[in-house]
């Protein structure tokens, strides 16, 4: 599982010109399911996402995590994220999860997010969606937890 997060002081997502998620400073996180992921990467993923210290403490250095900011966090499903663009002038989605497998996976994500952290706004799987945002830094990272079987 694949989640490319950015530190943002602002950020929302629409589908059809309706606003169906925005957050105030925090994390967007692009999110891209691979098909050997299970719930075990979600969690892990989100593990990473609420901890991983990527807003300035009162010296300016990125030691402080989303859990310890309390900000936003907008999670938007990524299609494709995990596409292969080693080779051509194509993007190959063979190490894309089937469409189930990526619903039932993010939305599992989405669920333990919502558990563990108050302020969760979403994207709508499958949609296409507009999303803005104002990248703060500009600060963006790549997450990949990968299945270890």
């Amino acid at each position: 599982m694949i989640g490319l997060l950015q530190r943002v002081t602002e950020a929302s997502v629409s589908v059809d010109g309706d606003t169906v998620g925005a957050i105030g400073p925090g994390l967007v996180v692009l999110v891209g399911v691979e098909r050997d992921d299970t719930r075990t990467q979600a969690e892990r993923l989100l593990e990473r996402l609420l901890g991983y210290r990527v807003f300035p403490d009162d010296e300016g250095r990125m030691n402080r995590s989303l859990a310890d900011t309390g900000g936003g966090l907008l999670l938007v499903p990524q299609f494709t994220l995990p596409a292969d663009t080693r080779k051509g002038m194509r993007p190959s989605f063979s190490r894309v999860a089937d469409p189930a497998l990526g619903e039932r996976l993010f939305d599992y994500l989405l669920s333990k997010a919502r558990e563990q952290h108050s302020d969760v706004a979403v994207g709508v799987f499958g949609a296409h969606m507009q999303l803005s945002l104002v990248n703060d830094g500009p600060v963006t990272f790549w997450l990949q937890v990968k299945n270890r079987q």
